[in-house]
């Protein structure tokens, strides 16, 4: 395979992997580590050649095997009498069970985490998701989504943004910006609206705007204040976008829930962003 062959690591698939402990009061009584030593004294008769056939010193066997004893409550061990072989060791039924107990458990443990494996594309996804809930920002109205367009300039670049619903924001940008956020077709971003940003029209038959965004939806909510009136409008697809208003504009537009409306602002009010 050629180097520009081989798959960049952002593009290599994430797989969730792990191990399974027993412990005892919080202790810990062994892991595949130590059952694998428990499985070849089982096999090999000997805590010498099971030692060697996992890896493990002599030493370190038995200080294993000590601490197993131990936290184990009663021997998982045994030594066979002495003949013309010297004698041997070989396992407990305690320590037979522990040993088959462990393997299904292990097994268990290997399944479940496969199945979480098979959808740790989706996991990382919820995990951004996540990440993005925890941003802080003065901005009303904020929507994830992906570039699908980037029109570069000498000074300014216009981003296309397709947010749920299959819904577009335009924004304006700065070159440098651009360039900072590393902006590319296809790339994860968000747009911030202020809700100050938004002007909303309930009827826009023949009416002609400079503005580059309208979203139309339905209005959800109306709160009334002393001065400005908050609109929510939500969007085919599930997303909703808020917009403030003096309360004069409110009464004129006769504003209620279940009207349709369009929320218009312009694409130099937009700010784009880039997960962290």
């Amino acid at each position: 395979m050629k180097p520009e062959e081989q798959a960049k690591p952002e593009e290599q698939a994430m797989a969730l992997q792990g191990n399974v402990w027993l412990t005892v009061g919080g202790q810990k009584l062994g892991g595949q580590d130590r059952m694998a030593l428990l499985a070849a004294i089982a096999e090999h008769g000997s805590i010498t050649a099971a030692a060697k056939a996992v890896g493990m010193s002599y030493k370190g066997a038995w200080d294993a095997i000590e601490a197993m004893n131990n936290l184990a409550g009663e021997p998982l061990l045994e030594r066979l009498a002495g003949g013309k072989g010297g004698g041997g060791t070989r396992l407990t039924s305690r320590g037979a069970q522990l040993v088959e107990n462990f393997r299904k458990i292990d097994e268990a443990h290997r399944q479940f985490v496969a199945h979480l494996s098979s959808q740790s594309h989706a996991l990382a996804d919820d995990f951004l998701l996540i990440q993005r809930m925890k941003m802080k920002t003065s901005a009303r109205n904020q929507f994830s989504g992906k570039v699908v367009t980037l029109k570069e300039g000498a000074v300014n670049d216009e981003v296309t943004l397709e947010i749920v619903g299959g819904q577009h924001i335009v924004a304006t940008i700065t070159r440098d910006s651009s360039d900072s956020l590393s902006l590319v077709e296809g790339a994860e971003a968000f747009a911030l609206v202020k809700a100050s940003s938004v002007i909303v029209v309930t009827q826009m038959a023949g009416a002609r705007f400079s503005a580059r965004n309208r979203l139309t939806g339905t209005v959800t909510r109306v709160q009334v204040g002393a001065v400005n009136t908050e609109v929510s409008i939500e969007l085919p697809g599930g997303g909703t976008i808020a917009a403030i208003v003096t309360r004069d504009s409110g009464d004129t537009l006769e504003l209620h829930v279940g009207m349709e409306a369009t929320a218009i602002f312009k694409a130099s009010s937009v700010i784009i962003g880039t997960p962290a």
